[in-house]
């Protein structure tokens, strides 16, 4: 049986909260390769350029697990690891803290607000919740246990140590967390409440919207109705799957999409950030028995949505 290779620590420290790309070589069996450059020419100078690459070469930015500067002209070895750090793209701050609701040596329940993505994606990097609480906090190894929509405000599960990711990550995988989520969304008296939504939904990479197609269901949700004023309604969303967008979908689908939704029922064109806006869903409860000491565990978001006033 063969035995896997560890995986080297990382030689460089995070920078701004964000761990540096690791690349390991790999098997190069036409000889394409001569040495490190040519790979690394192949593989990035179609996305930042063949001279970015050079230069990031020259400043010694790419380095291998003793943490020393990788030459240019060093021959290819298949398998070697290699470290650098992106270059970030500037980024607007969210005007918004990220609040702390439970903090212990195991995990961190924070309060991420609206429009700041829980992890580094796409052109959202140094501006997520992650990044801000290993720089806030002082926790370098901290991680999610799972994702929250970036426009959606509310409870994120953080895991401090490595070692206990896997088990509040499976938590979420087995569906062994009870998530409740309230939304201010149009008030229809005609509509029965509560309801239980279930239907096929799907996302495809690079659209922006999710939709409902036909064929076997794949995501439930149940929707009760909390209050109304004023043509609006407080409803409480009880999600019993988590597919993208899955609440924002089924909420359209009763006629009564969310308020400030940028994606349903129209998908408005891209632009920038109206604050002042923020779509009017919050991942307001998390429960669950806690997977190391077996203990109850029950938290309530501090936020508050504004929609009804």
């Amino acid at each position: 049986m063969r035995r896997r290779t560890r995986t080297p620590a990382a030689p460089l420290p995070q920078r701004a909260g964000i761990d540096p790309v690791r690349l390991r070589l790999p098997a190069d069996p036409e000889g394409a390769w001569p040495t490190v450059r040519d790979h690394l020419l192949g593989r990035y100078a179609g996305a930042i350029g063949a001279e970015r690459v050079d230069a990031m070469l020259v400043a010694g930015r790419f380095v291998g697990a003793d943490g020393a500067a990788v030459g240019a002209d060093e021959p290819y070895e298949p398998g070697r690891y290699v470290w650098f750090h992106r270059d970030f793209p500037a980024e607007e701050r969210v005007p918004f803290e990220v609040g702390i609701v439970y903090r212990d040596e195991r995990i961190v329940v924070a309060d991420k607000p609206h429009f700041l993505a829980t992890t580094p994606r796409g052109r959202h990097v140094t501006e997520t919740a992650l990044a801000r609480l290993r720089r806030e906090l002082d926790l370098p190894w901290l991680q999610p246990a799972h994702r929250l929509d970036r426009l959606t405000a509310g409870l994120a599960l953080f895991v401090v140590r490595p070692g206990d990711r896997g088990a509040y990550q499976t938590l979420f995988r087995d569906r062994r967390v009870r998530k409740e989520y309230e939304a201010v969304a149009p008030y229809e008296p005609s509509l029965e409440l509560p309801v239980t939504v279930r239907s096929r939904i799907v996302k495809e990479r690079g659209v922006p919207a999710a939709r409902e197609e036909p064929g076997e269901p794949n995501s439930e949700s149940r929707v009760e109705l909390l209050e109304h004023r004023g043509g609006l309604g407080r409803y409480r969303l009880v999600p019993a799957t988590g597919r993208t967008h899955q609440l924002r979908v089924h909420m359209n689908r009763l006629g009564v999409p969310i308020v400030n939704d940028p994606l349903y029922p129209v998908v408005r064109e891209d632009g920038p950030e109206d604050y002042t806006r923020p779509l009017q869903l919050l991942a307001r409860t998390l429960e669950f028995t806690d997977p190391v000491t077996g203990a109850p565990m029950r938290f309530v978001s501090r936020l508050r949505l504004s929609g009804l006033g």
